[in-house]
């Protein structure tokens, strides 16, 4: 057995040892009457650009604290759970913040939604010495390294090389480019730029768009006439779907390619029609068949998936699974530091996570790895019929 699968299988065991304390009906813990709720913070955009990916990520929060907490809490105590809307807001997610640690006194943070937002919230990070763990795929939130700082999605400089080499396979070396000026486009731009040459592929048009932008047929049109042989989008804003409608108006043939960002049901939704054959690189758990059936990610991924449609009537997408793998992080790392950890203590076992079987692959941390994933947890999907399927 090699160490990874050997880390992998502790990981299951740990994940069905913390299950009875935290998540399984039978034999589970009763919460003590005197015992003081763990309070965790979440910092998430219910409304705005991002509003789509913010109300998935408090659908999976808000389900599993209620799970959690229906088995006994951890340890015997409840969680605590407060979030607060940043609104797709740099601003607003450091008032949030400051609320949280200031006011409430979470012990550890989940969040921001987006890059930007997790990056303006890190100096109250740093004051207040907590752990933060971040939803936003941006490659600084964990590049930029900060030792309270972990990150649950595949970042842009996993995904990024990923899917230029699906182009480059698909005979595709001359791109159109169009992003958004957020912090995750801004930052999925920087590592196209400096990843498509070592790729064999040409950036022919680079075109950027403002969040919030209801327009883009100037810059698709520019594109149109660039020579590119195909599109390469990455946003995760809802103006991905305008873009899809504007091409198709525009009677553009080129393939679309794109990352994480259109890995939800209202990029499809929203694009009516127009996303079909759009092909975009992402982790494995769109389908959870992906892991290979008995695999600990994937029993971890279809029991999340099973309770999630249960709540809400549809499956989870990837910002829900995010989610659920920083309050699985969260959990995990109290279960074995006591819930009356330090804030010091509690990111210590954070920081020890290991094997840890959830959403976006296995999680091991490091002191000099935050993120935890690999190129192995990704696959490659395309939007068929008004779903995603796996990509030939």
């Amino acid at each position: 057995m090699d160490s990874r699968v050997g880390r992998v299988v502790i990981a299951a065991i740990a994940v069905l040892m913390i299950g009875s304390a935290v998540g399984c009906g039978e034999g589970a813990q009763e919460t003590t009457s005197d015992a003081q709720p763990v309070r965790i913070g979440a910092v998430l955009s219910l409304t705005g650009t991002y509003a789509a990916l913010g109300e998935a990520e408090k659908n999976a929060l808000d389900l599993e604290v209620a799970r959690i907490n229906d088995a006994g809490g951890i340890n015997g105590s409840p969680i605590e759970l407060l979030i607060e809307d940043d609104a797709t807001d740099e601003a607003k997610a450091v008032a949030a913040t400051s609320k949280l640690i200031e006011q409430d006194g979470v012990v550890a943070l989940i969040g921001a939604t987006g890059t930007g937002p997790t990056m303006a919230m890190r100096g109250d990070i740093q004051r207040a010495g907590i752990a933060q763990i971040s939803l936003a795929g941006g490659t600084v939130v964990t590049g930029d390294f900060d030792p309270l700082v972990f990150q649950t999605p595949w970042s842009n400089n996993l995904v990024v090389p990923y899917v230029l080499e699906v182009m480059k396979e698909s005979g595709h070396t001359k791109v159109a480019l169009l992003t958004d000026s957020g912090g995750y486009g801004k930052d999925g731009r920087d590592v196209i730029i400096a990843e498509a040459p070592p790729a064999g592929i040409d950036i022919v048009a680079d075109e950027t768009f403002n969040p919030g932008d209801t327009d883009l047929t100037a810059q698709l049109t520019r594109m149109k006439g660039s020579g590119a042989d195909a599109v390469l989008l990455w946003t995760a804003g809802k103006e991905a779907a305008i873009a899809m409608k504007s091409a198709r108006d525009l009677g553009m043939k080129l393939p679309l390619f794109g990352g994480s960002g259109q890995a939800r049901a209202e990029f499809i939704e929203g694009s009516e029609g127009a996303a079909e054959g759009f092909v975009f690189g992402t982790g494995k758990s769109l389908i959870p068949s992906n892991w290979g059936e008995g695999s600990p990610e994937y029993q971890s991924v279809s029991d999340f998936a099973t309770r999630y449609e249960a709540a809400y009537g549809e499956a989870p997408d990837i910002f829900a699974g995010h989610a659920f793998d920083a309050l699985a992080i969260v959990a995990d790392a109290l279960e074995r530091a006591g819930t009356d950890a330090s804030p010091a203590q509690l990111r210590d076992a954070i920081e020890a996570t290991s094997g840890l079987a959830g959403f976006g692959g296995s999680f091991t941390f490091s002191a000099e790895d935050h993120n935890g994933l690999t190129r192995e947890d990704l696959a490659t999907y395309r939007i068929e019929g008004g779903k995603w399927v796996a990509a030939e």
